[in-house]
């Protein structure tokens, strides 16, 4: 089953990805690695440019150490 983020969700998940990892002081390519995640396709998911899938989100929800209601808003 396919799932598409429209433009402004995909912005807000991102926006919330750099937040969490900027209060916990990484760089992207730290989370990028070790979310096992491209660290340019990780960039892009930071920027709302593209449609992560939801093993990828798990994988940056995990790298980051928090629940993923603090980076999907519902």
């Amino acid at each position: 089953m396919a799932y598409y983020f429209t433009a402004k969700l995909r912005q807000e998940v991102g926006k919330n990805i750099k937040r969490v990892r900027e209060k916990r002081k990484l760089k992207q390519i730290d989370v990028a690695v070790d979310a096992g995640i491209n660290p340019s396709y990780y960039s892009k998911i930071e920027r709302g440019e593209v449609n992560p899938s939801l093993e990828k989100l798990y994988r940056i929800v995990k790298s980051l150490k928090v629940k993923s209601s603090d980076i999907l808003p519902f």
